[in-house]
């Protein structure tokens, strides 16, 4: 094990809930999505203002997922990059990590939100399909591009002008990842395709794949041929069929969050779909144990910084997300968590934190990676309803 600072397990942080809770969950979606389309729930600028009161109060509350900022390994209450902001600018950060699922947390804020009210947080991190949601319902404020130098220089290319923020001011990505394969080495050969994946005989009964609908789902219209930034439903039922007949045959052995990670690392799980945080982190401790970029593709996704509407401190949440866009302070971070980092220049900082790290294709991809590399297209309430609905009949949600 390198001597380098070792995030706990994380939580699901892009998974809907499994079983009863899973059925719970989409039920609630489904509710939430219905709601969304009715006149009450959408905002402008104008019909839900928001006051800035940065210049007199300084302070930021800034909620996140689990285990996604540094932390001091001496004693686990730490958070050294924060502590640098708070003592340079003199903004006092209440730090939360109380963002365990898109949904649940849309569920929380979606009263207040849908009806012009604060909810107690200044930046939320939201994963891409969750930030196009309450961007497209008016719910978030727009950021002022000349406060934020540092993601206007820094911001890689890739992650630029995305189809729910165009103008890049709306949502500032804090970290990204893929989603590929991941296989042990110390109990099956390599796995190279989504078909090996779904189909080999000696993987039988030893495969998981993720309930997250968005990257199962994208890697098998990969497999098929298709783009899962634009597909039609014919397409999508196509490879649905082919992760039913996986099911069916017993090839997967069940659908997961990040908790198929223990079972990869102990051999029980042989290979599954998975994300490249989580396989970094296990590959740490046993080089076997690998991630791979599909040959017909891999999913990228992004958590993004936003500044919800009525959020009475846009400035000073202005001022962290560019703080976190300096090259040196990118690295930082991302030498703990162990996703994409969005910042041009912090791969050179990350050669002084760990020379190990900063040649991680998994952190720091380059161009050809990238290019094979796909978001999930943005889909409206009526076939978010419809693809998710058969997904969960597919899985047993």
């Amino acid at each position: 094990m390198r001597d380098r600072p070792h995030p706990l397990p994380r939580l699901p942080r892009r998974a809907l809930l499994r079983g009863a809770a899973g059925s719970a969950a989409l039920l609630a979606m489904t509710a939430a999505l219905g709601s969304c389309g009715t006149k009450g729930a959408r905002q402008t600028e104008a019909s839900c203002v928001s006051e800035d009161l940065s210049g007199a109060e300084k302070e930021l509350i800034f909620s996140n997922w689990p285990q996604y900022l540094d932390v001091d390994d001496e004693d686990g209450s730490k958070r050294p990059s924060l502590d640098k902001f708070q003592a340079r600018t003199g903004i006092q950060v209440t730090y939360t990590e109380d963002i365990n699922d898109n949904n649940e947390f849309f569920g929380k804020v979606r009263p207040q939100l849908s009806s012009c009210q604060p909810i107690g947080r200044d930046i939320i991190v939201l994963s891409d399909w969750m930030a196009a949601r309450v961007i497209g319902l008016g719910w978030v404020q727009r950021l002022d591009g000349a406060r934020l130098p540092n993601v206007g220089r820094n911001l890689l290319p890739s992650l630029r002008d995305r189809p729910y923020d165009r103008e890049n001011v709306l949502a500032i990505p804090w970290q990204s990842g893929l989603a590929g394969l991941a296989y042990n080495g110390n109990v099956t050969r390599e796995v190279r395709t989504v078909d090996e994946l779904l189909t080999r005989p000696d993987l039988k009964g030893r495969v998981t794949a993720l309930s997250e609908m968005r990257d199962t789902m994208g890697l098998l219209l990969q497999a098929g041929g298709h783009d899962p930034a634009n597909f039609t439903a014919d397409q999508f039922d196509q490879a649905l069929d082919k992760l039913r007949r996986a099911v069916e045959s017993g090839q997967i052995r069940r659908f997961t969050g990040n908790d198929y990670a223990p079972e990869l690392a102990k051999g029980d799980v042989a290979a599954c779909i998975a994300w490249s945080g989580d396989v970094i982190q296990l590959a740490a401790e046993d080089q076997r144990i690998r991630f791979v970029a599909p040959d017909s593709g891999a999913m990228l996704y992004s958590d993004n910084m936003l500044v919800p509407n009525r959020a009475s401190h846009r400035a000073n949440a202005e001022a962290l997300m560019d703080y976190y866009y300096e090259p040196a302070v990118a690295a930082q971070v991302a030498a703990y968590v162990n996703y994409i980092c969005p910042v041009q220049g912090a791969q050179a900082e990350m050669e002084k934190i760990d020379p190990e790290l900063a040649t991680n294709p998994l952190i720091f991809p380059d161009q050809a990676l990238l290019a094979r590399s796909k978001v999930f297209m943005p889909l409206d309430e009526a076939r978010e309803r419809e693809y998710e609905s058969k997904f969960q009949q597919v899985i047993g949600g």
